[in-house]
């Protein structure tokens, strides 16, 4: 008899008969694996259990154990929404469905007069717990185009028949699309890719989300659709989890206290761009001060450069090619330009303003660099994606021998200044996109040399295959805030394509000309989306150093005002950003409303601290503190934010 061999995880061969399922793997290892399995992975592919193995490629069987199960059955939530929404609304269209991070969307056109809130999802979550409950098989077959394509007309479903043509035109010609893949579940049957679980009954827990709306295929000259956004999970106590985190997530949500904190404020007047008012400019100007110094004391020189340039500087760093439907153009006098995406092609300019000797090298350039980019306005949220930003940005040009102390040197300054908030950083090494200028050759090089410089401090990292920047690879660090979000926070990104395209050298002790390294690194990653995700991991309540009002003084009557304003001069002169409420009001009611502001510390000033030349002393969350001389006071406040105490 012919049989089917394929190895597993642990190095162990598995031999099934020929046609064997992944369902039939499941089975011949064991009862509870064959319960549990969702799917198969063979050679990177996510595959339906039901589909025959591929001969002699590893096997993975899939459980909700493994990591990106929940997209699976995500993707099947998307599903069982449409069938739903079909059953209830009869005559929509439906376009896609696909799963996304923490949850799924589907994307609907309904009939005329037809609109759907939130206030409907209780009734459609009702519809689609029937076809869960009913342990509908997701069913695969594959069908000849022209049957699809006949089928979805019929159907009026004018979305599928788009992405099936589609599919045909774009085909490669030496493999034309001849047929095409549909999933049925009950009543409902959709183009599909896959792959999804057995059945619809994998799926114990799901909740509708929100609603929004959203162009076909992104574009603003179609239709406009109707997206229905939800989340599903393998136990409701996972849902709840998820739920609940969601909620200290609004309650967090940086928009929302960058207006209570008047932090900054955005208008349609200027796009994704952040005006910064006077509290949230107090908070920009410590990390500015702290980039600054933590940059000269190793070795970056700063420099600042232009933001618009003729565009044959993007055409000869490969952002033309690569970026520019992220950019800006503009004429000027009749000769196009743009405004920089990136400040690496600036940097370029310094370094070629002056013959470079190897006794030169390194040369750290350092910039709060704007720059401009294109992000389309569905995606704009708040600070954290914008179209104006300010990037912690060095340039770092050296030797080749000298690859491996600055990249290391660039991941401790890193660390440095992570270890501040209390961030514990992740690494990963990302390498060559497919989109990507350079030979294999300088890429093979670039990855080895990111390699050693982690291995050289025995750090711990993951390979994020293919998500290289266009010029070369990078070790992104990544961080979780206090509620378990994970952020990409800083990149170091090494180079050997642009030293070439700008024709970049320096005179080496041999006295020939050599070509420098350029390694591009960002910390922060920009000022705009750190204070973004400071504001929610602090949830604005930002330590002392940072606290846009670090004390505000409280006069009890009007008789104290005159010893209270002694005190915020002592404040000030120390250094502090400091207020004062000298209002009309009870006392209690200045404490509510400094609380309500977040301030750190409130001095409040009576009849006793007015004669012995003290404050009371209230910290934000934790109360009162007792009475303490005022100058130990500002002097203790004063030696805290100079340290940068948490």
């Amino acid at each position: 008899m012919r049989c089917v061999k394929v190895t597993l995880p642990d190095g162990t061969d598995l031999e099934l008969p020929d046609g064997a399922s992944g369902a039939d793997a499941a089975a011949a290892i064991g009862a509870g694996l064959a319960r549990a399995a969702l799917a198969v992975r063979q050679n990177g592919e996510v595959r339906d259990l039901a589909r025959p193995l591929v001969p002699g490629e590893p096997l993975e069987i899939i459980t909700p154990k493994t990591d990106g199960a929940l997209e699976i059955i995500r993707h099947d939530a998307a599903h069982v929404l449409a069938a739903a929404v079909m059953e209830l609304y009869p005559g929509v269209k439906i376009s896609i469905g696909p799963p996304i991070e923490n949850g799924f969307y589907y994307d609907f056109e309904f009939p005329p007069g037809v609109t759907v809130s939130d206030a409907d999802f209780a009734r459609i979550e009702q519809k689609m717990r029937e076809h869960i409950n009913a342990d509908e098989r997701f069913v695969r077959e594959d069908v000849m185009v022209d049957e699809a394509l006949q089928r979805f007309r019929a159907e009026g479903q004018d979305y599928k028949v788009e992405l099936i043509e589609d599919l045909v035109r774009d085909a490669d010609r030496d493999h034309p699309v001849e047929a095409v893949s549909l999933y049925t579940n009950g009543p409902f049957t959709d183009l599909c890719r896959g792959p999804h679980a057995p059945s619809t009954k994998r799926i114990k827990a799901v909740k509708l989300q929100s609603v929004a709306g959203a162009y076909w295929r992104g574009d603003s000259e179609r239709q406009q659709l109707t997206r229905i956004y939800g989340t599903a999970f393998f136990s409701k106590d996972d849902l709840a989890q998820h739920l609940e985190r969601l909620e200290q997530a609004r309650a967090r949500d940086h928009r929302k206290l960058g207006r209570e904190l008047e932090l900054f404020m955005f208008s349609e007047l200027s796009p994704g761009s952040p005006f910064w008012q006077p509290a949230g400019m107090a908070i920009w100007n410590e990390l500015s001060k702290l980039w600054r110094e933590e940059n000269r004391r190793r070795g970056y020189r700063e420099v600042k450069t232009p933001i618009l340039y003729d565009v044959d500087l993007f055409k000869q760093s490969g952002h033309w090619d690569t970026y520019r439907e992220n950019m800006y153009f503009t004429d000027v006098e009749d000769r196009p330009m743009g405004l920089k995406p990136m400040n690496c092609p600036a940097h370029i300019q310094l370094f070629k303003d002056d013959r470079r000797s190897y006794r030169d090298l390194p040369i750290r350039y350092s910039e709060q660099g704007l720059v401009h980019r294109h992000e389309p306005s569905g995606t704009l949220h708040g600070l954290l994606r914008v179209r104006h930003i300010t990037q912690d940005d060095a340039h770092i040009f050296c030797s080749e021998e000298q690859i491996r102390d600055e990249v290391v040197g660039c991941l401790e300054f890193g660390f440095f200044l992570y270890d501040l908030f209390g961030f514990e950083p992740r690494l990963e090494l990302s390498t060559r996109p497919a989109k990507r200028i350079g030979s294999d050759e300088i890429w093979d090089r670039a990855e080895a040399a990111l390699r050693d410089a982690l291995d050289a401090r025995a750090l711990s990292y993951e390979i994020n295959a293919g998500d290289g920047a266009f010029y070369g690879p990078k070790i992104d660090l990544h961080m979780t805030d206090s509620i378990g979000r994970s952020w990409q926070l800083g990149t170091v990104q090494l180079d050997y394509s642009m030293p070439e395209r700008f024709d970049l050298h320096y005179t080496g002790a041999d006295d020939a000309d050599h070509r420098p390294v350029m390694i591009h690194r960002a910390l922060l990653g920009s000022f705009e989306r750190f204070i973004g995700i400071l504001v929610e991991h602090y949830a604005g309540e930002f330590p002392l150093w940072l606290a846009p009002v670090q004390a505000i003084v409280l006069p009890i009557a009007d008789r104290h005002a005159e010893a209270a304003g002694g005190v915020l001069e002592a404040l000030r002169d120390a250094g502090l950003r400091a207020e004062l409420d000298d209002r009309t009001e009870s006392v209690g009611r200045k404490i509510r409303d400094a609380e309500l502001r977040k301030v750190p510390y409130m001095l409040v000033v009576g009849d006793r601290e007015a004669e012995s030349g003290a404050v009371a002393v209230r910290e934000h969350r934790i109360g009162d503190s007792g009475s303490e001389a005022a100058s130990d006071v500002v002097a203790r406040l004063a030696e805290k934010s100079v340290r940068r105490e948490r």
